[in-house]
């Protein structure tokens, strides 16, 4: 899938900074350039609308009226938009969900999956892919379905046929990121899954190394936010 950006300006820009980085990042363990997706929390139209004139189409926000406010009249500017949901998902705003984002990463209970399924038929559903967020480091101030919970969690998207396509993990910001990155990676292995969603702005380069499918950055695009 293409990381859709285009020329810039002779002068450097923050933008082309972030894809520099990251391509170098992928080269450095010998990997194709993955896709970036730009967490867009908090920043306003115009601090977003640079990035879409620079060709950049990936997004990603945490909650979900902020996004239905700011993306609703994009999508019609922008239809190549991607947008991925990586905060948590409240089962009143499912509906609102599926029919905004391309790409929810934020299941971690029966009860939101069964809220899913309920709505997977509506014509008006636009989300393709679901991932399963992972709480890696058992930390009780993160969402994420623990370990142990996981096996059951997926047998449930996968009996409930919702598109589980792989995992998400945010590490504990105390600990070796690499340590979390590589387990998710054997978790996906064992699941038969294929997408690996982690890495923010502060270890991109060892969620790359460790097979990470996309990146999430927002501070590296947005440094004084």
């Amino acid at each position: 899938m293409s990381l859709c950006w285009m020329p810039f300006e002779k002068n450097k820009t923050v933008i082309q900074e972030v894809y520099e980085t990251v391509d170098h990042a992928c080269q450095a363990v010998d990997r194709k350039p993955v896709p970036i997706l730009a967490v867009s929390k908090n920043q306003s139209v115009e601090r977003i609308l640079p990035l879409l004139g620079a060709g950049h189409r990936w997004f990603g926000e945490n909650r979900v009226q902020e996004a239905v406010n700011k993306w609703s009249s994009l999508r019609l500017r922008y239809p190549d938009l991607r947008l991925h949901l990586i905060g948590p998902l409240q089962t009143n705003k499912v509906k609102q969900a599926l029919k905004l984002f391309d790409v929810i990463e934020s299941v971690d209970r029966p009860q939101l999956v069964r809220a899913l399924a309920k709505e997977w038929k509506n014509e008006e559903r636009r989300t393709c892919k679901i991932l399963i967020q992972v709480n890696t480091g058992r930390e009780t101030q993160k969402s994420g379905v623990l370990i142990e919970n996981l096996t059951d969690l997926i047998d449930l998207c996968r009996n409930h046929t919702l598109p589980l396509t792989g995992l998400m993990c945010i590490p504990p910001a105390a600990e070796d990121p690499a340590i979390h990155f590589q387990l998710l990676a054997d978790l996906v292995h064992a699941h038969s899954l294929a997408d690996l969603s982690m890495g923010m702005s502060s270890d991109y380069p060892v969620a790359i190394a460790y097979g990470a499918s996309w990146v999430r950055l927002g501070k590296a695009f947005w440094p004084l936010s």
